[in-house]
């Protein structure tokens, strides 16, 4: 008899924990939601590297070119830039001026304008090369793009007078255009064949880690513009 009150006893404290004070039956916890997915990085902005094979990285893989190098030590930075690679090999600066609207629908805040070394190895007339660098300029400008422009060098075994003539381009034009100038691209990079494929032109994957840090600090100075301007 006392073991049937026993377990009486039980089963009445059993409901009474299954149950509330009111004897109905507790509320059931509500369901966990699900953990909100991270939102989506969001760039600070765009960077467009517009150039020809030593922008494009001819002869290496694109993560080992320039513009992956560079949009890794911005981030590593903490500075969230998309850079894209819009580099085409061959390309002189004719070509280049008759892309400038492609690179535009890029939507890019920054360009880094790397162009005519293929004039120079074609023996284009310095002139034409510097109409053509200014006219991209001012059309980049004209949409508010802040550009770098990447100076250029020409072997010296095509003619000093000739020589002369395509290195002033580029200071002559950042000048005139109030644009950022990297004084010389290739700078620790042409001439060593440590750093160049067998062509002697084109940077290897140890060359280009040396581009990205010469053009890195103009780029900083770009978005410094940028804020300024924004």
């Amino acid at each position: 008899m006392k073991r049937q009150l026993w377990i009486l006893s039980a089963l009445a404290l059993l409901s009474t924990a299954l149950c509330g004070c009111d004897g109905k039956p507790a509320a059931e916890a509500p369901p966990s939601l699900p953990m909100a997915a991270a939102a989506p990085e969001v760039p600070a902005g765009v960077i467009a590297a517009f150039g020809d094979s030593l922008t494009e990285g001819l002869g290496v893989d694109e993560e080992t070119a320039y513009p992956a190098l560079l949009e890794a030590k911005l981030r590593a930075s903490g500075l969230n830039y998309t850079v894209i690679n819009a580099g085409i090999s061959g390309e002189t600066s004719s070509g280049a001026l008759s892309r400038v609207r492609w690179v535009l629908t890029l939507k890019p805040d920054i360009v880094i304008l790397e162009t005519g070394a293929n004039d120079g190895l074609r023996g284009v007339d310095p002139a034409l090369t510097r109409k053509n660098i200014r006219e991209i300029v001012r059309i980049l400008q004209g949409e508010g793009v802040v550009v770098v422009l990447a100076g250029m060098e020409m072997f010296r075994n095509l003619g000093a007078e000739f020589t002369g003539a395509f290195r002033e381009i580029y200071p002559s034009v950042a000048a005139d255009e109030n644009v950022l100038l990297i004084p010389f691209f290739l700078k620790g990079v042409a001439g060593d064949p440590r750093l160049n494929l067998p062509d002697g032109i084109h940077p290897n994957p140890e060359g280009y880690r040396i581009v990205a840090e010469t053009v890195y600090p103009h780029v900083i100075e770009a978005i410094g513009r940028l804020k300024t301007h924004g």
